[in-house]
């Protein structure tokens, strides 16, 4: 199954998607807007600044011209900021055909709308299929063939499926799940809870309080989740506390990295600076803070980053803040049903 595959990005994970796309046969032109990012894959077949190591095979091109990226692609690939989605997409709607599989690997909730990426490429380009790709891995990890499992979401699951077959290898194992609302709303949210892990990690807390957020965290986004439309049980698997997971605890997540600076007192555009990549978890608190707030739902750990981040509160105050509401009941549908 030789496929032309068009993917959207060559930063870290573009290109580790990039590699095993072709490794699994097919052909990948990858699109970059830098002309010094195409010149340095093409002339090394690596990305040696944001993914070192990384080897491309000689079936992976790469090109500024986004027409040339998209012709005869039948699976095109967003592997971009999730802010630069929409935009984007506009130009590619120019560009297709109007029969490609678009798979989306960008996390986050659009600033300003709160939307899901799926839901902006359909916006954008006019009988788009979208599928979301999510869960818990790194670019650093997956370029490299460490075995990492992920989720392929559709509302026609046979477009998830066919995502499966795409991208499944020995190191990558895919599951399907109609549940796109809760797919992707997993892999968006879970950034928050990571920033607000790093921050913990930056204020001397121990693995007490990292699992506490953790927790707390989840039941933040699946009651989002829930409130939206997804299935409950979307966010126990790999895009809900997978996903949390990985990037909570992991030193290859931006997210965490950027918490820990913002935790030792560093201002968030210090910490922006310093880390030099795009840390998704900063406009998807914006976004997610926003979109609870609109739609009447309590989500105190997110409240508190945004306060953080964008208020100037001091964290360990945001800390005693959280330690300090009202008393709760943990089993929320049970204990706060009218029958009790």
């Amino acid at each position: 199954m030789n496929k032309k595959v068009s993917v959207i990005g060559a930063g870290s994970m573009g290109t580790a998607v990039s590699a095993l796309l072709a490794k699994n046969g097919h052909n990948v032109c990858m699109w970059s807007f830098l002309k010094e990012e195409v010149e340095m894959i093409n002339t090394f077949r690596e990305q040696k600044e944001k993914l070192p190591g990384v080897i491309l095979p000689e079936t992976v091109k790469c090109t500024n011209n986004l027409a040339e990226s998209l012709k005869d692609a039948e699976l095109v690939v967003f592997v971009i900021p999730s802010q630069t989605i929409r935009n984007n997409a506009r130009e590619i709607a120019k560009l297709v055909k109007g029969n490609e599989v678009f798979a989306c690997f960008s996390k986050g909730l659009e600033e300003g709308t709160g939307k899901r990426m799926t839901q902006v490429i359909t916006e954008e380009i006019d009988g788009a299929i979208a599928v979301a790709m999510s869960g818990p891995c790194h670019a650093e990890e997956l370029g490299k063939g460490v075995p990492s499992a992920y989720v392929a979401a559709c509302n026609d699951i046979k477009y998830a499926q066919y995502c499966q077959d795409m991208f499944m290898s020995k190191g990558f194992r895919i599951y399907t799940n109609p549940d796109l609302i809760g797919v992707e709303l997993g892999g968006a949210v879970k950034n928050v809870i990571a920033l607000c892990a790093g921050i913990s990690d930056g204020l001397g807390y121990g693995d007490n309080t990292k699992a506490a957020l953790m927790t707390r965290g989840l039941t933040e986004m699946t009651r989002l989740g829930v409130a939206l439309g997804a299935q409950k049980q979307t966010f126990a698997g790999l895009a809900g506390i997978g996903d949390l997971i990985v990037t909570c605890t992991s030193m290859h997540s931006r997210n965490r990295r950027a918490g820990i600076l913002i935790g030792q007192g560093k201002s968030l555009k210090d910490t922006l600076a310093e880390v030099k990549m795009v840390v998704e978890g900063v406009t998807t608190t914006k976004a997610t803070y926003e979109l609870a707030k609109a739609m009447n739902i309590s989500m105190p750990i997110t409240t508190e980053a945004y306060k953080i981040l964008f208020e100037g509160k001091n964290a360990r105050n945001a800390v005693t803040d959280l330690m300090m509401r009202e008393k709760k009941h943990e089993i929320e549908e049970v204990f706060e049903s009218p029958l009790w």
